[in-house]
């Protein structure tokens, strides 16, 4: 009888270890879709606060910011005016540092520095519809305007020929 007992312990312990490995799993699975979710939120914000810099240029000549910082204090005014109220962290890597895509010395989008897989490859939102089959967040580039970039290149630092005909300069994207 004491080895039947010893054996179904055995199995009960072999189950819940299953059970916990398993839970572990859909976990760990749960966070990394919840800070996808964050990323997407986060690009997104910043690209809108880079198109509210662009667009409430003073006079006739629209420019991009020439640094984050500048979308919290907008020095182009003289009161104070904010395209955005904090520079959210990275999600992926929990870090306050983005890959900024720089074109003639001016912040047009801004991208994950996160090497990592992605969860979602596919369904995504018209804005961010370029981001479907991308191997890593990286490839994730939020742009202002969303169209920036050529769609589905597999090197992200290529522009079209003319994306943006009011900044010069724009044969190459530093920081990437």
């Amino acid at each position: 009888m004491g080895g039947f007992t010893y054996l179904w312990m055995l199995m009960i312990v072999a189950t819940v270890g299953i059970g916990l490995a398993v839970a572990a799993d859909v976990y760990s699975f749960s966070v990394r879709r919840d800070k996808e979710k964050e990323l997407i939120f986060a690009g997104r914000q910043l690209r809108e606060a880079i198109g509210r810099y662009y667009e409430s240029a003073p006079g006739a000549a629209k420019q991009y910011p020439p640094s984050l910082d500048h979308l919290l204090k907008d020095p182009r005014t003289p009161g104070v005016r904010r395209h955005l109220r904090r520079i959210y962290p990275d999600p992926v890597t929990g870090k306050a540092e983005w890959g900024l895509v720089v074109v003639a010395g001016r912040v047009v989008g801004v991208h994950s520095l996160s090497q990592d897989k992605p969860i979602k490859v596919a369904n995504f939102e018209p804005a961010e519809a370029a981001f479907a089959g991308k191997e890593k967040y990286s490839d994730w580039v939020f742009t202002y305007p969303a169209n920036l970039l050529v769609s589905g290149a597999k090197d992200t630092r290529q522009l079209p020929a003319n994306p943006l005909p009011a900044i010069p300069g724009q044969q190459s994207i530093e920081g990437r």
